[in-house]
């Protein structure tokens, strides 16, 4: 069902703004190439960002320390970047790339943006010509970042292609084409490139179509390998579809969110997608692999090494496109290499990330579905949340709504005080299924839920876990459910937004507050970014259609 690989150029239009004051020109750009290693190093080198958690491990923890809980307060506005002409859409969900002084960040509509992180200035800009007729992409307008290799950046778009920009001007380099987006596909995420490839992963798993995670060459866009995340029948996997109605060929299982890696394993650690249709069961009997998982993979070939099912047969909408966060830690007292992931489902997992051994799962939210695991590693289900035939609302149990117990937004992992933060959600819905018809490019739900929370009652906290024993050590509530993401910093500071647009200064042991500005839109998606430039500490944070930088004051 998917197009056959596309190679061809584009002339798009540039337009191309210098910074002759700065002497900020294509040619001082184009001297400085991002090696593999320097990916590798990620934020070790704190006047870069060069993937889209600061490294491969995902852990969003920034080893600067001049911005502290003592002096927190203190931080004031630098600069303010607008995007003038971008759709609104949820507003910035991307983390912008930082490299020799310049930040790199896609918006919605695959707009991109060269800016100078000292001043805010733009440098040159991109958008991209998207044809008529989009299906996912046109309602999901958003992308959340770019990767990096050489003086390349590669941006996913929402007609499914994968694209090469010069670093330098925004040119296009190459462009090809990852799927059909006539049939639902899209691609929203931030491409992590690894060696010479690019991987990326489709969007699209509330339609009819079937997911999957590719590789590219980085120099060329050709395509080096497929792992396909709804297996055929016959394929390890394929016996938990059923064999004979067509499920698997739109089985869903999306892989939308940027994935980890592990340089010396090879391994790279994917979160997947809903089935589809997400609600109804009915058409898919079975445990429906390798959706609402984790898949860990060899990032040369694509193989499949292990794999975890964080949701067998979902049917809330309940994806496991988290971000997996990789560690080294002392669990049950061993010392373990472990890959960690706060589910949709609400529940915090730990992994041997070699072997894809579970050694912890434990609940993070109030979810009334399910408060344990089993010792199959499956959820011991308390309460659907499904309204039964001619039952009714009311006497239904509620269950969290289809974006869960957290979302894709990112966590952070503070290896020294050993805690996992992320932004939790608690609410309360109840589903009714349906029977629906798939249709090719259009939603395919298979029902529809209602939230049946009192006034008030809904809301989201940044939670703090101990990582040795799976318990919540604090949390704090920052309002309505939240998309918004987390970033931790060596000195014990937590930076997170809020739905309300509050970018917030927690302290890391403790969750007290320690500082907070309005930013004057929403925080959805996007979490802080941190580095020194200049000698000093920068905090940049995007918010609606603004990007702001944030430091100390220098004397």
């Amino acid at each position: 069902m998917l197009l056959k690989q596309t190679m061809k150029r584009r002339s798009l239009t540039v337009f191309l703004f210098a910074l002759t004051s700065l002497g900020l020109g294509a040619q001082d750009l184009k001297q400085r190439e991002v090696t593999c290693r320097v990916l590798r190093d990620g934020s070790k080198n704190t006047s870069r960002w060069p993937t889209y958690s600061g490294d491969y491990s995902s852990r969003r923890h920034s080893p600067l320390k001049e911005i502290t809980p003592e002096n927190v307060s203190g931080l004031a506005v630098q600069w303010t970047f607008e995007a003038t002409g971008m759709s609104r859409g949820r507003g910035f969900e991307a983390t912008p790339l930082l490299v020799d002084g310049v930040l790199f960040i896609t918006g919605t509509n695959n707009w991109a943006w060269a800016i100078d992180a000292r001043t805010g200035k733009q440098i040159w800009q991109y958008k991209r010509q998207l044809p008529t007729g989009l299906t996912y992409g046109g309602g999901n307008i958003v992308n959340r970042g770019f990767g990096m290799l050489g003086n390349s950046l590669f941006m996913a778009t929402l007609d499914a292609h994968l694209i090469a920009l010069d670093r330098n001007n925004g040119s296009v380099l190459w462009d090809t084409t990852l799927a059909d987006f006539k049939l639902g596909h899209a691609a929203t995420l931030a491409p992590l490139v690894v060696k010479d490839r690019v991987i990326v992963g489709n969007s699209g798993g509330d339609m009819p179509t079937s997911g999957f995670i590719d590789a590219y060459d980085a120099k060329t866009g050709k395509r080096l390998w497929r792992f396909n995340t709804i297996p055929q029948p016959g394929e390890p996997g394929g016996d938990t579809w059923p064999p004979a109605n067509g499920a698997v060929q739109r089985g869903g299982g999306a892989a939308w969110v940027t994935g980890s890696y592990d340089p010396d394993l090879n391994l790279l650690y994917w979160g997947t997608g809903n089935p589809v249709p997400d609600y109804d069961i009915g058409d898919r009997k079975g445990d429906n692999l390798y959706t609402a998982s984790i898949v860990a993979l060899d990032a040369d070939t694509g193989k499949l090494k292990w794999h975890f099912q964080f949701t067998p047969q979902d049917n809330h909408d309940w994806d496991g496109n988290q971000i997996p966060v990789i560690a080294d830690i002392t669990l049950q007292g061993r010392e373990r290499k472990v890959v960690m992931v706060a589910s949709r489902n609400g529940f915090f997992y730990i992994f041997d990330r070699a072997k894809g051994e579970l050694l912890l799962a434990k609940p993070f939210t109030s979810t009334k579905w399910a408060r344990e695991i089993g010792p199959d590693g499956r959820p011991v289900v308390l309460n659907t949340g499904f309204v039964p035939p001619g039952g009714s609302e009311a006497t239904t149990t509620c269950v969290p709504d289809n974006y869960g117990g957290a979302n894709f937004s990112p966590p952070s992992y503070d290896p020294e005080r050993k805690l996992f933060f992320v932004m939790s959600r608690e609410t309360c819905a109840v589903y009714t299924q349906q029977r629906q018809e798939p249709q090719p490019g259009r939603l395919y739900m298979g029902g529809v839920l209602k939230r049946v929370s009192a006034p008030g009652t809904e809301f989201s906290a940044v939670r703090a876990i101990d990582v040795t024993t799976g318990q919540v050590r604090w949390e704090y509530k920052v309002g309505v459910p939240s998309m918004a993401g987390v970033t931790s910093t060596a000195s014990g500071v937590v930076f997170a937004g809020s739905q309300e647009g509050e970018f917030n200064a927690l302290e890391a042991s403790t969750g007290k507050k320690l500082w907070s500005t309005n930013t004057g839109a929403n925080i959805y998606g996007a979490a802080a970014t941190t580095y020194m430039l200049d000698g000093h500490q920068w905090v940049l944070i995007p918010s609606g259609l603004k990007l702001i930088a944030f430091a100390l004051p220098k004397n």
